[in-house]
């Protein structure tokens, strides 16, 4: 390999590294949002909603950075084949992962709104199903790091657990909603919660089928996604 060609093929690993790493600290942040979010909501803490909402400027800050660099890599390095769909995935998962903190921040947004929270049985269960779709999302973004289709897969079969938690609390709040209709606003502001942590488990769904198409070429199938569960014991 000439000197030449050596240099412009360790400028392209070290940019690949920078936008690895940048996707990583963007998902790290999401993740951590998700879960100040869920943690101010349960004790009602305001300062840690306000910080919640404060750091998504970061999170907003880091899609930038990786659009910018991605944008380089394809006009100043022209990859191919998996390099190319490596980039291009880095991309389009920035912008789901830039929702997705959208999400959390909504979350921390209504802490400040839940005047009347008695006896409210959703407030103790919506953290279990945030901790699923944060994990959702640190495993996907794990499994592009690794190239991992797997491991997609296997992300894309554990969205049905955040749905039914989601069918699960939607059914227990219209109950509660009819049966105490003084707690209406409340309970409504709980069931956007519930949503909000609904759409990132989709949203990490969505991150999965990008992985799954960098690491093999190929779209996700649903026998596939079907043998997943299977094999998971769904």
């Amino acid at each position: 390999m000439a000197l030449g060609q050596e240099h412009t093929v360790k400028a392209f690993d070290n940019e690949i590294g920078e936008l690895r790493g940048l996707i990583a600290e963007m998902g790290g942040r999401a993740e951590a949002a998700i879960a100040g979010a869920l943690d101010a909501l349960v004790h009602r803490n305001l300062e840690l909603a306000e910080r919640v909402i404060a750091d998504d400027r970061r999170i907003d800050a880091l899609e930038k950075d990786i659009e910018r660099l991605a944008v380089r890599i394809i006009a100043l390095r022209a990859p191919m084949a998996d390099d190319l769909r490596e980039v291009v995935a880095a991309l389009k998962i920035a912008s789901v992962v830039e929702r997705i903190g959208d999400y959390a921040k909504n979350i921390a947004k209504r802490v400040g709104l839940l005047e009347n929270r008695r006896k409210i049985e959703a407030i103790s269960v919506l953290p279990a199903m945030g901790q699923i779709a944060a994990d959702m999302v640190h495993d996907v973004l794990d499994a592009f790091a690794a190239r991992d289709a797997k491991g997609a897969l296997q992300v894309v079969a554990r969205d049905r657990e955040v749905d039914d938690f989601y069918n699960s609390i939607f059914r227990a709040l219209l109950t509660y909603m009819m049966e105490n209709p003084i707690d209406i606003t409340t309970s409504a502001h709980l069931l956007f919660i519930a949503k909000n942590l609904e759409r990132i488990g989709d949203h990490a769904t969505n991150v999965a089928e990008m992985v799954y198409f960098a690491a093999t070429g190929d779209y996700m199938a649903d026998r596939e996604v079907l043998d997943t569960v299977s094999s998971l014991g769904g």
